[in-house]
């Protein structure tokens, strides 16, 4: 049923011509969808979208709607950015309505502030459509929270794709803050490594969480001394949300779909 059909009219943003809407889709579970993600997907007329939208997602888009795979999955060929923008760019100018629509928050490691600017200075309407990053989904939905109040006062979202140019992990570990890394599977042992130099003990717990909220969702608990050998051994595979800190160890208590790992 489309979605004007289903909210009152308090709730309904029209997706005017030559518009882009920067959405995201949460972390898998169609059920987190905001409802103006919906919106964009049922008025759009094209949908740029990433590899991590699953299909359960994507069938919630019109009929009508025309769907353009711009997936970025390290390791594999993957489209440039500088190309997913200039074809949101064109098909804004052709008049139609575009979804850009990314896995997780688009402000969150989703690069939707660059493309914002973007767009911004062509001159193109657009909207940002906030979304549940899958750093704090994926974890929930493990039962693993961000924060307690038994364990802490501050979390620390971070990327591992990049070390050379990445955050300093040494500090990171000083805080005594958990840490929730997106896109650090290759580099877990080097961020490994640094974090107990900085002085992370090797029995902190770590939480690995794949296929977030969908499910298929599998989550491993081990600790940062035997994390790397561990994750190899375990058959899981990328993308993965990593948690490291106290608050993993309290999954036993919290873990409301056991049946997912």
């Amino acid at each position: 049923m489309p979605t004007e059909q289903c909210l009152p009219d308090s709730l309904l943003v029209p997706f005017t011509p030559g518009s882009v809407w920067l959405a995201g889709a949460g972390p898998g579970d169609p059920g987190l969808l905001t409802l103006l993600a919906l919106q964009g997907l049922r008025q759009a007329d094209v949908i740029v979208h990433d590899a991590l939208v699953g299909e359960r997602i994507l069938e919630l888009a019109s009929r009508t709607a025309r769907l353009e795979f711009a997936g970025k999955r390290g390791g594999r060929p993957s489209a440039h950015q500088d190309d997913i923008t200039g074809r949101l760019i064109e098909l804004a100018k052709e008049g139609h309505r575009v979804l850009r629509l990314k896995g997780g928050d688009p402000f969150v490691f989703g690069r939707g502030g660059e493309e914002a600017q973007a767009l911004a200075e062509e001159g193109i309407p657009f909207r940002i459509v906030p979304g549940i990053t899958a750093g704090i989904a994926g974890p929930a939905y493990a039962g693993i929270p961000a924060t307690h109040r038994s364990a802490n006062q501050a979390v620390i979202l971070a990327t591992g794709h990049s070390l050379g140019g990445g955050p300093d992990w040494r500090a990171l570990a000083a805080t005594g803050a958990p840490l929730i890394l997106y896109m650090a599977w290759k580099a877990l042992p080097a961020i490994a490594a640094e974090l107990t130099a900085g002085g992370l003990a090797p029995d902190t717990p770590v939480g690995v969480v794949t296929e977030a909220t969908t499910p298929n969702q599998k989550t491993l608990v081990t600790s940062l001394g035997s994390c790397v050998a561990d994750l190899a051994a375990s058959g899981l595979e990328p993308p993965a949300i990593i948690v490291i800190g106290e608050v993993v160890r309290l999954r036993p208590a919290l873990d409301w779909l056991p049946r997912h790992g």
